[in-house]
């Protein structure tokens, strides 16, 4: 749409209906993921499961990006830069992501694995639906130390909320407003690809560890791994060096943390969610986990605006200050995730 005059409009419309589509699918995937896997399968491969992720988003902030700029530099959709070859090379871009899309919808209908316990349910009236509905929330608000619950999901990506927004802006920024100056291309290049390699090894290595020494045990080096790495966009942003080999090195230091920390946020929500209902519950859980995440993004553009980037990186740090708090309050079986031989 966007070479159209009414492309704002319309854009706002195919994100609202995507909205609906992520969502639908996150609890299918989730759902999927436990009926499929025993308690340590799920804690081993949890590592791998956020890889792929984070591989997905990666993808769209990175390969995508270094594919857009290159066509919107090229003379492949007339001169380059021009606003009419922007808005092509982006549509283009796109076009190749839905064709992507329906190849592997093809392929997952015909090759991912069927769980014995994914059956399907015989047909029940609206309002057997609707007391199911509420049995399902209130035992998930019912449960032991909720308020602890709440607190960690909503509090421990506190300061990755935010840094998640403004980090690509920052490094495509020019100097002269804080930013670090990048092309399209260089951001692409150090998230899709220094990014995705430095990511799959943490996340397969935290998963991996968790399923050998337990959730419980490992919680500390989870959250320092999560946080502490996020140092790098303040050094970043008041040394903002030339070198991009020094940025891109940056970018993966704090990805490689971000793959390996994370396997506690979702491990922990493996843990909360286990019982009768725990497909339903752990889609509370990201639910919850999502807000946590839109609620701190939706006003770290105007934190960064008003400060500056400096001063937002600084208090992104202090950001991260709740997420060591929860992890100290919470209970957590020190065995969770062990995989049993």
């Amino acid at each position: 749409m966007l070479p159209t005059t009414f492309f704002f409009r319309a854009t706002l419309a195919f994100f609202w209906l995507l909205a609906f589509s992520s969502a639908t699918h996150d609890i299918s995937v989730d759902g999927f993921y436990m009926l499929g896997l025993s308690e340590g399968e799920q804690a081993f491969f949890v590592g791998i499961r956020n890889t792929f992720y984070r591989i997905a988003m990666v993808t769209g902030q990175g390969l995508l990006v270094i594919l857009a700029g290159y066509l919107e530099s090229s003379s492949f959709f007339g001169e380059p830069e021009s606003q009419k070859s922007i808005a092509f090379a982006w549509a283009f871009t796109f076009a190749v992501l839905a064709i992507l899309f329906v190849l592997f919808a093809i392929y997952h209908k015909f090759f991912l694995p069927h769980p014995d316990e994914d059956v399907q349910k015989a047909s029940v009236g609206i309002e057997s639906i609707l007391v199911g509905f509420k049995e399902t929330i209130r035992a998930y608000f019912v449960k032991k130390e909720i308020w602890t619950i709440l607190g960690f999901l909503l509090l421990f990506r506190l300061g990755e909320s935010q840094l998640v927004k403004m980090a690509s802006p920052f490094l495509l920024d020019a100097k002269s407003i804080g930013g670090l100056g990048l092309s399209t291309e260089q951001v692409g290049f150090a998230y899709g690809t220094i990014g995705i390699i430095a990511l799959t090894v943490g996340g397969i290595f935290g998963g991996w560890l968790a399923s050998r020494m337990g959730f419980g045990r490992l919680i500390w080096l989870f959250v320092i791994s999560m946080n502490l790495p996020n140092l790098v966009y303040v050094y970043l942003s008041y040394v903002q060096p030339s070198a991009t080999w020094i940025i891109v090195t940056s970018v993966g230091i704090e990805q490689l943390g971000y793959g390996f920390g994370f396997t506690a946020y979702t491990l922990y929500m493996l843990y909360v969610s286990a019982g009768k209902y725990q497909t339903a519950h752990f889609a509370f859980s990201t639910g919850i986990m999502a807000l946590g995440m839109m609620v701190p993004g939706m006003v770290s553009g105007w934190i960064q605006e008003t400060v500056g980037y400096q001063h937002f990186f600084v208090w992104v740090m202090l950001c991260t200050i709740p997420g060591f708090v929860m992890a100290k309050v919470i209970k957590i079986d020190k065995n969770f995730g062990v995989k049993k031989e």
